[in-house]
């Protein structure tokens, strides 16, 4: 038969699932800070319901999930449903047999303080085999699989969000976010684009954490493994508008330039798709949940060869392959 000209495809050496920006609260449907977009509170609990039905069904369940932040929005503050939301969103996770990896986002630390998050649900630290010496920076190294490594990086770790005004690292943040953006609301961009990432929702890496980071890849350069960096914010310019990039996105660029190990830079947070390949690393921002309409879907599952990743896209997130260089 002419079946036997489709050889197998051999089994990928490991799965895994990411979805961002889900963004949950019960409340009626809004739209983004400029109205130009529409925002699904509710129905972006039956899409991460979709993907993790989707994920607990397949064939081959996948051996961990990213979620990459943002999983409930910040108008739940105001309404005093901060852990109800979280609670709901977390019940949803814990049906699906998969263990997953949490990304803290800027709607995060809407609702909770830094020191809330650490130990909380969202925390998922304790799966780590390598963090920064500092205990506050959320931001940890994994290994799935043999001769790949995961790490998770803390995108707020510099930033005005989830910390007390007292302290000494809100005063640096705000010192350096008035070197760019002079508005009144620190939420508004400044009018020159080039700066216009340097608004209150973004953050950055600190040189503690970069670090930590350029040890961490190093080793892995050494050994010759292969890195996938996840955070919350996208770094490259090819990927997303200039407002949604890190305030320090050089520096993390130049990082992984300098490392032959790093194959992929997954983020969340511009809630529209974006990729771009550099330099052997490929950056990929993914759709978010909060801005899918209910009737489509915003999640991936990614299969892992020993030379490519090729990211199965689902609803309006769209298929990719990535050649290991």
């Amino acid at each position: 038969s002419g079946m036997d000209l489709c050889p197998q495809q051999p089994a990928p050496l490991f799965t895994f699932g990411v979805i961002a920006d889900i963004q949950y609260a019960d409340i009626d449907d809004g739209f983004n800070f400029s109205r130009t977009r529409k925002r699904y509170y509710r129905s972006s609990l039956k899409l991460l319901q979709n993907a993790l039905e989707s994920w607990s069904d397949s064939a081959v369940k996948p051996d961990f999930i990213l979620q990459l932040g943002d999983v409930i929005d910040g108008f739940n503050k105001p309404n005093g449903a901060s852990q109800r939301a979280l609670d709901t969103v977390m019940r949803e996770f814990a049906s699906c047999p998969v263990k997953v990896h949490h990304v803290w986002g800027n709607h995060e630390f809407y609702n909770f303080s830094r020191s809330q998050l650490m130990g909380s649900p969202l925390d998922s630290s304790l799966n780590a085999d390598w963090r920064p010496k500092q205990s506050d920076i959320y931001a940890y190294k994994f290994s799935p699989f043999p001769g790949f490594v995961f790490v998770v990086l803390d995108a707020y770790d510099v930033s005005l969000l989830g910390i007390p005004e007292s302290s000494e690292r809100y005063n640096k943040a705000m010192n350096l976010i008035k070197l760019h953006n002079n508005n009144e609301d620190l939420n508004c961009p400044p009018e020159l684009q080039s700066h216009s990432r340097f608004t209150m929702f973004n953050g950055g890496f600190s040189q503690e954490q970069l670090d930590w980071l350029d040890l961490v890849l190093s080793v892995a350069d050494e050994k010759q493994e292969k890195v996938t960096l996840v955070s919350h914010i996208p770094v490259h310019p090819g990927t997303t508008d200039y407002v949604c990039l890190a305030w320090n996105q050089e520096e993390l660029l130049a990082i992984i330039r300098s490392h032959s190990c790093v194959v992929c830079y997954m983020a969340g947070h511009a809630h529209d798709g974006g990729y771009y390949l550099d330099t052997g690393a490929h950056h990929l921002t993914l759709d978010g949940v909060i801005e899918t309409r209910p009737d489509s879907d915003a999640y991936a599952t990614v299969s892992v060869y020993p030379d490519r990743m090729e990211l199965t896209g689902s609803g309006r997130v769209m298929d990719r392959v990535f050649l290991f260089s």
